[in-house]
């Protein structure tokens, strides 16, 4: 695809624009934007040469031009890094006194930056609580909660708490309640979901006796759920705010409040910053962007955040604040 630098520069000018109102960009617009230094006549024959390449659409014959989807994906691999906005230092300082304020509880961390970063930025944001492999419960708790009721808590090696409530078929001592303790942390602790195998469930719910079985199935069922990320979501309600997602909004809502399903839909492959397009999507949500980074913990730990709205969202902007929400969001978790 030949592209020159005229043509790049217009393209530029056109996502640039059509950010702004949502609106198709025409020749005049697009000259006084170069303050006239180009003629509107010479921006039509390049308008009209990127829609041939395929990177812009025109959707009315009168109208301007929108940047199509294999238009982005060209200004997105070719064109942002020239055009990125280092983030300045008064949002910097804004955003660290955002998590210096937040709960560092790691899901209520979760749901505060993902709360802050929609407000911040006017679009929504998904933020996956931290994940590896091999993550794993270091320490268990039983505690009487009733006669016949345990609550069963969970210390993962993430840093963060669980809980669970049993019911049991008997009385419910504290010095039961401690043995039962004893028993999980001698059988469940430093095992990885992936590695709980029945006949080690089975032993341990015989040592614990079938009356106060369903503790160690609490304990199992709290095992399974640190495995598994959870999404937070904040400002939801942005989503509302945009016309071209109109005809998916149910659907995308649901997979966003599926934790399984949003997890997939907003993780990247790697540790740099994507932006995933509505065409990436199975089935295809056109219009639809999800700019994603994955935040370190350390450890092999992991997890994401991202803003997700339409594609003409102002990239240069978003993504710096991404990365730093991101960067505290990684030093929040860690420990």
């Amino acid at each position: 695809m030949t592209v020159d630098e005229r043509k790049q520069r217009v393209l530029q000018a056109i996502v640039a624009l059509y950010g702004l109102e949502g609106e198709p960009v025409g020749s005049g617009l697009l000259a006084s934007h170069f303050d006239m230094a180009v003629s509107s006549a010479t921006l039509r024959n390049e308008m009209a040469a990127l829609t041939k390449l395929g990177l812009l659409e025109q959707p009315h014959t009168s109208a301007g031009r929108v940047p199509s989807a294999k238009g982005y994906r060209y200004y997105l691999d070719h064109l942002l890094q020239q055009h990125s906005q280092p983030l300045d230092a008064a949002t910097a300082a804004q955003i660290r006194a955002t998590f210096a304020a937040l709960d560092q509880e790691p899901d209520q961390l979760a749901q505060g930056a993902a709360k802050a970063l929609a407000r911040m930025t006017g679009y929504t944001a998904a933020v996956t609580t931290p994940r590896a492999d091999d993550l794993c419960i270091v320490h268990y708790e039983v505690v009487q909660v009733g006669r016949y009721s345990a609550a069963v808590l969970a210390v993962t090696n993430a840093g963060y708490a669980r809980t669970r409530v049993a019911r049991v078929q008997i009385g419910l001592t504290r010095e039961k309640a401690a043995a039962l303790a004893a028993l999980l942390n001698s059988r469940l602790t430093f095992v990885a979901y992936m590695d709980l195998s029945r006949q080690l469930l089975a032993q341990t719910r015989a040592e614990a006796g079938a009356d106060l079985a369903p503790v160690v199935n609490a304990a199992a069922a709290l095992l399974e759920d640190c495995a598994n990320p959870h999404v937070y979501l904040g400002g939801e309600q942005n989503l509302l705010s945009w016309p071209e997602l109109a005809n998916y909004q149910q659907r995308l809502l649901a997979t966003l409040n599926d934790d399984e399903a949003a997890g997939r839909m907003i993780t990247p492959a790697t540790n740099a910053t994507t932006v995933f397009l509505g065409e990436d999507f199975a089935p295809e949500m056109p219009g639809l962007c999800v700019i994603s980074r994955r935040y370190l913990v350390g450890g092999g730990l992991s997890g994401t955040i991202a803003l997700v709205g339409p594609a003409r969202m102002p990239f240069p902007k978003l993504i710096p604040i991404l990365e730093a929400f991101a960067g505290e969001l990684g030093k929040g978790m860690t420990g």
